[in-house]
């Protein structure tokens, strides 16, 4: 198995992909932590840095909490907090948290892995997705600046960059709609499932990837090129 003895921390436990990425971990061998938002609150900087001490080690560390994004109203239709709040989220929770991990994997010595989720894009026409990329460029930045000064502490970056994933889409107006654009905007016809998003994570978190470091993971079957 590509991940035994190895502990990751899942934030976001209870989310679509949050769990979909846990079982894949945990069926690799790995000893998955998945604290929901009750028992560890990803924007609480006191609470996250208590709980990574208390754990026997981080060798994975991955965020995938919700940041409460707005969608489906035009941007220039959106209170200043709509558009502001989930980038101030976002950043302040991959930042708590990627701190709390690498501050562990440079104690322990022997390296470890940040994965982040999303990667920059462009938006899709046709709809109103609000500040959902401008949080992604804002966390591109700071997976870039991270990979460049933890590389010497043997910790590696890597993003797993989607062009959204229709299993973990909520209910809402329009969701139908969305669903079918996905495939058809890949050029393979069929957009990433929650299962290869697991894979994925796998494969960024294992050593087979150990050369692989500020980096982007593109499984979005051609719907982004890079």
């Amino acid at each position: 198995m590509l991940l035994n003895d190895k502990h990751a921390v899942v934030y976001g436990g209870g989310g679509a992909i949050a769990t979909a990425v846990a079982q894949a971990f945990e069926r690799e061998g790995a000893t998955v932590h998945a604290p929901t938002h009750a028992e560890v609150d990803a924007l609480d900087e006191r609470a996250v840095e208590a709980h990574a001490a208390a754990l026997p080690r981080v060798d994975i560390s991955f965020n995938l909490i919700s940041h409460g994004v707005v969608q489906g109203t035009p941007m220039i239709d959106l209170a200043v907090e709509d558009y502001a709040g989930p980038v101030e989220r976002q950043v302040r929770t991959q930042f708590i948290t990627t701190r709390a991990a690498a501050r562990r994997m440079i104690e322990q010595g022997s390296g470890g892995v940040l994965l982040f989720f999303g990667g920059a894009g462009d938006p899709p026409r046709g709809f109103h997705l609000g500040a959902l990329q401008t949080g992604f460029q804002a966390v591109e930045a700071m997976r870039r600046q991270l990979a460049v000064e933890l590389a010497p502490h043997g910790i590696r970056t890597v993003t797993l960059r989607t062009s959204g994933i229709a299993e973990s889409l909520p209910e809402m107006a329009g969701r139908e709609e969305i669903v079918k654009s996905l495939d058809a905007s890949t050029l393979t016809g069929r957009a990433a499932s929650l299962a290869d998003v697991g894979h994925a994570a796998v494969f960024a978190a294992s050593d087979r990837a150990r050369s692989m470091t500020a980096a982007t993971i593109n499984i979005t079957g051609g719907a982004l090129f890079d």
